[in-house]
């Protein structure tokens, strides 16, 4: 159970659009305030009787005076809005820290358990050296993984303190993809439905937005960091991608969808970056070579429905492509000419679309165990296990959230190979970023974030997992800073 105080900032945070609608800038610096207040008064000492009487008066107050809080619908039409600047970094808690036995003042940690947070650390110790010989993180064993994540367990990683800054830039449109810059800690894009794409610094602070992309003259619906970071490919729903410097925000180059239909995912081949995947709304993958901007011969295919999540394999010979009528296939990727061969097909379910997929390639240090990360509208997080080399896919588990409609989507951790455990992160229409321990046979869930007012569409982590950021349907962008250990 979360700590109440961040419970109040989330009831907080769900009514916030109904405050001053045409002054957004007051709604960002009112949220802020009320966390500095929320958290002064968790160190307080107040009884948790009177701490759940508070949170279920204010919740009744707010309902009152706004009414009850209607279901999040679905992202506004796609219209071009004016971009607002970033707005005031979040205090980083570090008052949190300075005692760490106060009551409520770990912020998130407390969200595991109803417990200690030692008992907890020790319990889950507990659990992975209970596991069977050759199951997929032998503990026992793994003392240079334990020496790496400082001997902690998967809750005490992945325990945040809080916002660490909100960028609102984006706000009254859907803001369908953030991502963290590759090995970067602090340099940041998200792409937005009102056509534009920003690029954020972290530091030095305060936090700013550096520039701000625009040319698409429909929303944004993907983008993706080349392996150095020096340009971005994007998709739009005006049925083009367009290349552009990182540096200076240049828009290198205009390529025309070879269907002249919507383009709604793309992702670079990992090893050969001059050459990017993209998925259309006629149904059709397409290998684009961006130096010349054309097709590459043997590098389109068809699936059964409009391609919504593209993911490749680390080396880059398998590519996976999930599309709207909740099919997944697997292609094999000719890494000399870029001509796609289809493999497998998996139908996760009948009708309900494939909003995200994520490959890794490894689960642990210790064992091989090449999974798959989907989201598909069903209301689960589901992973996959790769069975062979054409990409065949066995169900491992699944894991709830809420997704009945919206594009949702997950990652795996990227450190968690150092780590006891492997924990993936998701976004959820409950407005919720959700942790959960796939290796964990009972109570998957390692930690829950709120703060969001609209369902929460994408999560990325930086290279060290010391940020995490998450963006939602309502434009805002949430950066959370991991707990100093």
């Amino acid at each position: 159970m979360a700590a109440v105080w961040q419970q109040v900032l989330a009831v907080d945070a769900r009514y916030n659009a109904y405050r001053t609608p045409t002054f957004p800038q007051f709604r960002t610096q009112y949220i802020r305030r009320r966390s500095q207040l929320l958290r002064e008064n968790a160190k307080a000492g107040h009884p948790p009787a009177l701490r759940r009487q508070y949170l279920r008066l204010r919740g009744q107050l707010l309902g009152q005076r706004y009414g009850p809080l209607s279901e999040p619908g679905s992202a506004r039409a796609y219209s071009n809005s004016i971009v607002r600047s970033s707005r005031t970094t979040l205090d980083r808690m570090e008052d949190f820290e300075d005692d760490p036995r106060a009551l409520g003042a770990r912020g998130h940690r407390r969200s595991v358990s109803r417990g200690s947070y030692q008992l907890q650390a020790q319990m889950n110790r507990a659990v992975y050296e209970d596991r069977p010989p050759g199951s997929v993180v032998p503990t026992s064993a793994a003392e240079a993984s334990r020496a790496m994540a400082g001997d902690t367990s998967l809750s005490e990683n992945y325990a945040f303190a809080g916002m660490y800054h909100v960028f609102d830039q984006h706000v009254d449109e859907a803001v369908p993809r953030v991502r963290f810059a590759n090995d970067d800690r602090h340099r940041l894009a998200c792409c937005s439905l009102d056509g534009s794409i920003s690029l954020c610094q972290l530091v030095p602070a305060p936090p700013t937005v550096l520039r701000v992309l625009r040319g698409h003259t429909r929303g944004v619906s993907d983008f993706a960091w080349s392996l150095s970071n020096d340009i971005l490919v994007s998709t739009s729903l005006d049925a083009t991608m367009r290349i552009w410097a990182s540096e200076d925000g240049r828009c290198i180059r205009e390529i025309p969808d070879p269907d002249s239909a919507e383009l709604l995912c793309c992702t670079f081949q990992p090893v050969n970056n001059n050459l990017t995947v993209v998925g259309n709304a006629k149904h059709n993958v397409h290998v684009m070579n961006i130096s010349t901007g054309k097709k590459v011969k043997g590098g389109s295919s068809k699936l059964t429905g409009r391609v919504l999540a593209l993911s490749f394999d680390a080396p880059g010979r398998l590519l996976w492509a999930g599309d709207d009528r909740g099919s997944v296939f697997s292609f094999l990727f000719d890494m000399a000419t870029g001509k796609l061969t289809k493999a497998k097909r998996l139908v996760v379910h009948e009708g309900s679309p494939v909003t995200s997929i994520s490959a890794r390639s490894w689960v642990s240090r210790e064992a091989r165990d090449p999974s798959l990360l989907i989201n598909a509208c069903l209301n689960k997080l589901l992973l996959y296990r790769v069975v062979d080399n054409e990409g065949t896919l066995q169900l491992k588990r699944s894991f709830p959230i809420e997704q009945s409609s919206h594009p949702v989507r997950s990652i795996f951790c990227p450190l968690m190979s150092f780590r006891q455990g492997a924990c993936v992160v998701t976004g959820s229409e409950d407005m919720c970023v959700h942790f959960f321990d796939v290796e964990r046979a009972a109570k998957a869930a390692v930690n829950k974030l709120q703060g969001h007012s609209a369902p929460v569409l994408d999560v990325s982590f930086n290279c060290d997992e010391s940020l995490l950021a998450s963006s939602d349907a309502n434009g805002m962008v949430i950066v959370w800073r991991r707990e100093q250990k």
